[in-house]
């Protein structure tokens, strides 16, 4: 979640699918310096397991959303579904990452963390692949499960 300035511009700012890897790292810092405030959550794969992908979603989105420190007035949501949080008004974006610049902003932080996150993974688990495939199940990633099975952070529920 990030909440920008009114007046908040950078050229690069874009969808982070977009983006370079490079382009993302150059952004991350000047979003968290520039905004309001940001805050990033995750949800465990166990969670993911437990409710579902869409719903571990929504419940990072809410966590994220209350760990802001200034509290939104509207949210700007991306994609079709939400979750209502807390009575803030809202409104779902699809391909929202390309038209607003604090969903974007907010995508990039997302992809940042979740990209550095995977590389710890990957420190830990090396035969995974995840400095490369960031976690996506990539052919080289299902031939290593294949061969050495599911760690711990793999979700049990993802079908490969």
């Amino acid at each position: 979640a990030v909440i920008l300035p009114n007046d908040f511009y950078h050229p690069l700012l874009n969808d982070s699918k977009l983006l370079t890897e490079k382009q993302r790292n150059t952004l991350r810092p000047i979003i968290e310096k520039e905004s309001i405030s940001f805050s990033v959550a995750a949800v465990s794969n166990v969670i993911i397991d437990k409710i579902n992908i869409l719903q571990a979603s929504f419940k990072a989105m809410h966590i994220a959303i209350s760990n802001l420190k200034t509290t939104p007035t509207y949210l700007l949501i991306d994609g079709n579904r939400f979750k209502p949080y807390n009575k803030i008004n809202h409104t779902c974006i699809v391909k929202g990452d390309s038209k607003y610049a604090s969903i974007a902003a907010a995508s990039i932080l997302a992809k940042t963390y979740r990209d550095e996150y995977m590389l710890k993974l990957h420190n830990k688990f090396n035969y995974y692949g995840w400095d490369k495939n960031k976690g996506y199940g990539t052919g080289f990633h299902r031939d290593a499960i294949a061969k050495y099975g599911l760690c711990k952070y793999h979700r049990k529920s993802f079908k490969i």
